[in-house]
């Protein structure tokens, strides 16, 4: 017992104090773990820690983290970006994994050994890649789209790689390994199997079976044992039922000799578009992080620091070849899809490493005898050194070719030197429309906008828009937010409408402010920040479209437009009764408490509505 505390508290520790360290200086949570088992591998060799053991273990995180793939990828969504998925993120693979092959081919590997290395090098660090493009903003660029793009492809791809991966099997490796698994274990002792003994046909159906019972579980069970487990209004039983589907799958792919990866992939697709699939979510990602930390700690523990010094130059050679070879092309297929400027830049660079699924396919490749240990071991130190390399591709992107693309966007802050009493944050098509009508009314206003793109746009016709992120607390106070009357937010992101929205009432709340809400759920999430003065972005189009629809119906305008207020009325009643149920950060479609009160209120007040809106339609028709 005390070894084991004491081998928990190592791993725990390395990752607690050096992750956010790593983190901080934009290395990534992935780095940061293969980092901290760099850090503890003397420790763990001292205690005589099997740490092929431990990874073993933790490589159910991998399961994990591919259910939770599975549970993002809605099918709508997927066919949504279809060309994309298949052109850049399928090119990708096809060109990349091409031109790996041939190079291993020349470097006189087998066939095989080459192709499987080529699918390993084919894949980004998708953790790495989306972090970085998060935290710097570019994920909503053109070059983040496309890396998306490229990142979900290959996160599919993982599932048939690892279907395909043992078919490419050197016998004389399976021999050896085969032979070292019958000296290592008693005759005595065998894996449970439900296709043991049987045929190619029975197992065949076995197998067919096992998937059916994933996909009709999946789409009939899982609601009807989370509403009975609800009963109970105990949250670990939540967490306890997430981690007993998981696991159960996964027990059953390895029973019928199929990847437990595959499916936990599959359930996590079939599952996509069911109302329980942020709990399922929310209770299984901690347990994913916990592992594949504690997975990428192992890889780092278990990196062969004799062979890279013995072999450094050769290493870094085939780090930097990867590197560009990938490079050249991202830049291929930027030009193919039309991928202009920096935003190319940031594709090709930004996708240029290896990911952290090569670390689980090199030991996939090694236990089923595809790829020789000793060429693994390599592989390994060229897959984590180009991860390591990657915040530095970054930084060349940011401090070299972003400024030369794009100079007029990484100016600094204009000065502001307005004194309107009202601010408009963002100048697009709302934005703008909103500014032209204060100032025909004879309103000064002080309008913000971090476009510089549109800015010189606006210039062209006169339009005084100042640039910067309207966001910060510095521009807002030199745009007069002392002082002001009036905020009306107009930028289209909803993380930041909601972050404005919250400063300016946590810290001026004698500023009145008028807001956009880009659905029902912003709604209710500026509600909750303090704003009263919210404007849904369809939501006054789809009165007068309505309106229009009465028109075309035969009734005259002005009994369409009573109609259309006494049904408005009852929606801004309807919404106010039900704002305090609303919970931030759960959708509304999966709060228990807002639904009951909402369909409690539409039986109780939408028959009265209906009565109102068909008198005054008869009315019309008695008129005519």
């Amino acid at each position: 017992m005390t070894d084991i505390l004491l081998l928990t508290f190592v791993f725990l520790a390395a990752g607690v104090l050096v992750v956010p360290i790593a983190s901080h200086f934009s290395l990534g949570s992935v780095l940061g773990y293969l980092i901290a088992g760099i850090l503890i591998s003397p420790l763990l060799t001292l205690f005589n820690v099997n740490v092929s053991a431990i990874q073993h273990i933790a490589e159910f995180g991998v399961v994990m983290m591919l259910f939770l793939i599975g549970l993002e990828l809605e099918p709508r969504k997927l066919w949504s970006m279809r060309a994309r998925l298949l052109g850049l993120g399928g090119g990708q693979i096809l060109l990349t994994t091409g031109a790996v092959t041939a190079i291993g081919i020349m470097l006189d590997q087998p066939w095989s050994v080459s192709f499987t290395i080529g699918l390993i090098f084919s894949l980004s660090s998708t953790a790495i890649v989306l972090q970085t493009l998060t935290e710097r903003g570019l994920l909503k660029s053109d070059g983040g789209q496309a890396s998306l793009a490229v990142l979900l492809m290959q996160d599919i791809a993982v599932i048939p790689m690892l279907a395909l991966v043992p078919l490419l099997a050197l016998p004389e490796l399976v021999n050896v390994i085969n032979q070292a698994s019958s000296e290592l274990a008693p005759a005595s002792e065998q894996s449970l199997s439900l296709i043991d003994g049987l045929n190619s046909w029975q197992v065949a159906l076995v197998t067919i079976a096992a998937v059916g019972t994933v996909v009709l579980g999946g789409n009939y069970l899982i609601s009807p044992i989370f509403r009975f487990i609800s009963l109970a209004h105990l949250r670990e039983l939540f967490t306890a039922t997430a981690l007993m589907f998981v696991i159960g799958i996964a027990l059953l792919m390895s029973l019928v000799g199929l990847s437990p990866a595959l499916g936990t992939f599959l359930a996590g697709v079939v599952l996509a578009n069911s109302a329980y699939k942020h709990e399922l979510e929310s209770n299984i990602a901690p347990f994913k992080g916990l592992l594949l930390g504690l997975f990428f700690m192992t890889v780092g523990a278990g990196i062969n620091f004799h062979l890279l010094t013995d072999n450094f130059l050769l290493i870094v050679s085939l780090t930097l070849g990867l590197i560009a070879v990938k490079a050249i092309v991202m830049m291929l297929l930027a030009l193919i899809f039309k991928l202009h400027g920096a935003h190319k830049w940031l594709f090709a660079l930004g996708l240029s490493q290896a990911g952290e699924f090569g670390f689980v396919l090199l030991s996939f490749t090694v236990h089923n005898g595809v790829i020789p240990a000793d060429i693994s071991e390599l592989l390994l130190l060229v897959v984590a050194l180009s991860m390591l390399l990657t915040p530095l591709l970054f930084i060349i992107y940011d401090k070299v070719i972003a400024k030369q693309y794009n100079k007029t966007q990484a100016r600094e802050a204009d000065e502001i030197n307005s004194e309107a009493n009202i601010i408009i944050a963002g100048s697009g098509r709302v934005g703008l429309m909103i500014d032209r009508l204060l100032r025909a009314a004879g309103f000064d206003t002080t309008v913000i906008d971090y476009s510089s793109e549109r800015l010189e746009i606006l210039k062209r016709f006169r339009l005084k828009t100042y640039f910067g992120d309207a966001t910060r607390p510095d521009l807002l106070t030199a745009a007069g937010i002392d002082e002001a009357k009036l905020l009306i937010v107009a930028i289209d992101e909803t993380d930041k409408i909601s972050k404005l929205v919250k400063y300016v009432s946590e810290n001026y709340p004698h500023v009145h402010i008028v807001s956009r809400a880009t659905d029902n759920n912003h709604v209710y999430d500026l509600y909750a920040h303090g704003c009263r003065d919210i404007i849904r972005e369809t939501h006054d189009s789809s009165l007068r479209m309505g309106r229009s629809a009465f028109e075309a119906l035969g009734i005259v305008r002005d009994k369409a437009e009573k109609m259309i207020d006494v049904f408005n009325d009852h929606e801004k009643k309807l919404m106010l009764a039900v704002a305090d149920a609303h919970k931030l950060g759960v959708p509304n479609y999966e709060n228990e408490e807002y639904i009951a009160r909402m369909l409690t209120l539409l039986e109780e007040w939408e028959p009265a509505v209906g009565v109102k809106m068909q008198a005054i339609s008869a009315e019309a028709s008695a008129d005519k």
